[in-house]
């Protein structure tokens, strides 16, 4: 069963006594009849005049079609979720942003035409498919790279911020302890250590910290800071006890925090922490805009992708001449089984095409038979070419 959250293209060919046009309207009316399908959920696709080119180039591109349409898919989603990312799962900012040459995705797909100005349709079917997957390539080597320096500026700002905000086991005590909170650097005998104590321990510090080494100076210790768990201890000794005393301080839960004193640090911090939101800021408008415009060009490139696969398909399953009429259409969830016994009605005729083995449902296909034509036999039968495209979820 095709899925109810992808689009789905269908294609046929055109019957010699209708037009394309004449086939669209028949659809429409019977899918907004019989599938209470509304008629703005569903769309023309028109082919352009492309060239078939030989059935072995045919049957070369069939066995690509599956690894190309996976790496076009993906480059899609990662620029969706980029911009989930960048606008923290904000639907209203993402929809303005998923847009295809100002239209919706829904209105760009149901209102497609061939984008003949970027992509030739007298090239070959090989020739476009390369130039295609040229194009998502790109795309996604700028979007992989752009993405990369973003997260790389975010994450060191976030860990500014962490030293800025974070709790006293983390942040940095540069604003917190001060010029007399401690012993001059420049003492041969003397240092002062700062431990954090959890809030709970503080009793415990106060009562045992003199006695945790020799050569601890008595009453030294002061609370210079405090959270919602720790507090800030500074305690003076001997420096020839110093590294005694840090393992006995840990083996009580007592974290050392390594400060030196720095009455430019704290200036430094602050520069740092500037420049580096203003970095961010930066590199986040930069990456919005690439991911707006790079999601058109991708979600284009993934469309003109799949009508030829569409094409492709149907040159293998109906034959030449290649005057096939195509159309997509949005599923109702609640009416999907209807719209599928719509579709098979109303292309019924073509039931000719698919032989004894694709009229019955466990029907397996040929060894002889091509590539993405032979997935489809495994997969599913319709009298119909069907290709499904994901819907954009935000």
């Amino acid at each position: 069963m095709p899925s109810e959250t992808s689009y789905w293209i269908v294609s046929a060919p055109v019957q010699e006594e209708k037009s394309a046009e004449q086939m669209y309207n028949d659809l429409s009316q019977r899918l907004v009849r019989d599938a209470a399908i509304e008629s703005s959920d569903i769309g023309r696709l028109p082919f352009p005049p492309l060239k078939t080119g030989t059935l072995e180039t045919l049957i070369a591109l069939s066995e690509e079609l599956p690894k190309t349409d996976a790496f076009f898919a993906s480059v899609v989603t990662r620029i969706v979720d980029a911009l989930r990312s960048l606008f923290n799962d904000d639907v209203q900012a993402m929809n303005e942003h998923l847009v295809v040459d100002d239209e919706s995705v829904e209105e760009y797909l149901m209102h497609w035409r061939w984008n003949a100005s970027k992509y030739r349709a007298d090239r070959s079917l090989t020739d476009l498919i390369e130039m295609l997957s040229k194009e998502m390539q790109s795309i996604d080597n700028v979007m992989k790279q752009k993405l990369n320096n973003y997260n790389l500026t975010k994450g060191q700002l976030q860990q500014l911020e962490r030293k800025k905000n974070g709790n006293l086991t983390v942040c940095s005590l540069a604003d917190i302890v001060h010029k007399d909170d401690v012993v001059d650097a420049s003492s041969d005998f003397l240092t002062t250590l700062l431990l954090v104590v959890p809030k709970t321990q503080k009793d415990a510090w106060l009562a045992q910290y003199e006695r945790l080494t020799p050569m601890v100076v008595p009453r030294s210790s002061t609370q210079l800071a405090q959270d919602e768990e720790y507090a800030l201890y500074n305690v003076t000794l001997f420096k020839k006890v110093e590294q005694q005393f840090v393992q006995k301080a840990r083996e009580h839960k007592f974290q050392v925090r390594e400060f030196t004193y720095d009455e430019a640090q704290l200036e430094r911090e602050r520069r740092e922490l500037d420049e580096a939101g203003a970095s961010e800021k930066e590199l986040w408008t930069e990456l919005v805009r690439l991911s707006r415009t790079y999601f058109a060009d991708a979600y284009q490139a993934l469309i003109h992708y799949r009508v030829l696969r569409t094409f492709i398909e149907s040159v293998l399953r109906f034959g030449l001449p290649p005057n096939y009429f195509a159309a997509v259409v949005r599923p109702s969830a609640r009416r999907l089984k209807q719209l599928l016994k719509s579709l098979n009605a109303e292309f019924a005729h073509l039931n000719e095409y698919l032989g004894k083995e694709r009229q019955t449902s466990d029907a397996a296909p040929s060894h002889d038979t091509p590539g993405e034509y032979a997935n489809l036999l495994e997969q599913e039968v319709f009298p119909f070419v069907l290709t499904e495209q994901p819907m954009i979820i935000v």
